[in-house]
């Protein structure tokens, strides 16, 4: 009988043994597990923001070894630990990311899983050829690859866009070619009617002249009714932008055009040729597009420009021809002044 009792004694301690041995283990896990938390929440080491260029396709340990060689954290193993067991491993996303100074470890995963990378900026401005945005384009070094897209005059929207270090020029392009076709498209069914021309296509080409010939918004659709108003009576739209294009595909001409050059023969010559030229002369704007589908209701049939940077309109030869002396006087009194300085 005592033999039994001091072995089931010993049982007991063993089995207390075990008990205490797994608590202890139980609050050591959770000792460290507090200890790890604390200092995924704690302030990071930076001590002002920091831009970091996280690789796409790199994995959380990667991620986390080049974070720590920014040094935007201290223990790389600790950013590993909280990604896994977040279950976030597939959803930290590559970039280049601005940290923001004492941004902790949890800050930053968070920022690293809602993609908040840095945004750059590529704008091109209204009335610009297809060939002057491509060199700007290229032009760009944060954008990527070449160039592979055919692009037509005229495709492009003219706009300011955003995109991520590493995006490509395709993808920038073909982003500006998207939204002008969308433009346009919901443009024209909102178009006025009697319109003389039947297709978008048509529609941008007289956008990219309206473009060219004014930079004053408000005067936009009224230059717009010009040209429709000139074609519904068969009357040649006579703009110089249009013979400047056939000379030099839109590249500035440096000059005055000649009388020769006013009665040229080529395709883009408005004052020879009848009706549209071919093709856009430039990547019209928004503005320029809604122009010329509704078009200010007026019988205005020329322009001319007036010396404040916009233009003189008429509905008869006789007081545009008045409106030209105008202008020539002005051109004159500015080239004296010019010499007298």
């Amino acid at each position: 009988m005592k033999c039994r009792k001091q072995r089931g004694g010993a049982v007991k301690s063993f089995l207390l043994f075990l008990v205490g041995l797994f608590l202890l283990s139980a609050i050591a896990l959770g000792a460290g597990g507090y200890l790890g938390y604390r200092m995924a929440v704690n302030d990071g080491p930076l001590q002002e923001n920091t831009i970091v260029l996280l690789k796409s396709g790199s994995a959380v340990s990667t991620i986390a070894d080049e974070l720590h060689d920014a040094g935007a954290i201290e223990h790389p193993e600790l950013f590993v630990a909280a990604v896994r067991l977040r279950q976030q491993q597939n959803e930290v996303k590559a970039g280049e990311y601005e940290i923001p100074a004492r941004a902790s470890v949890l800050e930053i995963i968070d920022m690293l899983v809602e993609g908040k990378s840095i945004l750059h900026y590529f704008t091109a401005a209204e009335g610009l050829t297809t060939a002057q945005i491509l060199r700007a384009i290229n032009d760009n070094e944060i954008l990527t690859g070449e160039v592979t897209l055919e692009i037509a005059e005229g495709a492009l929207l003219p706009e300011t866009y955003a995109f991520h270090r590493g995006d490509t020029r395709d993808q920038v392009l073909q982003r500006m070619m998207t939204a002008q076709d969308a433009l346009i498209n919901a443009l024209w069914d909102e178009r006025a009617t009697e319109l003389p021309f039947s297709t978008p296509a048509e529609a941008l080409i007289l956008a990219s002249i309206v473009e060219k010939e004014t930079a004053v918004p408000e005067e936009r659709d009224r230059i717009a009714a010009v040209f429709v108003n000139r074609l519904k009576r068969g009357m040649r739209l006579e703009s110089d932008p249009t013979i400047i294009y056939g000379l030099t595909q839109g590249e500035p001409l440096g000059r005055g055009l000649r009388q020769s050059e006013l009665r040229g023969e080529t395709p883009y010559n408005t004052y020879v040729i009848r009706g549209l030229p071919p093709t856009p002369i430039a990547n019209p704007g928004g503005a320029s597009i809604e122009a010329v589908l509704n078009p200010a209701d007026t019988e205005d049939l020329f322009f001319v420009a007036d010396g404040t940077g916009g233009h003189a309109f008429a509905t008869n030869l006789r007081d545009h021809e008045r409106n030209v002396a105008q202008w020539r006087r002005i051109e004159r009194e500015l080239r004296a002044q010019q010499q007298a300085e």
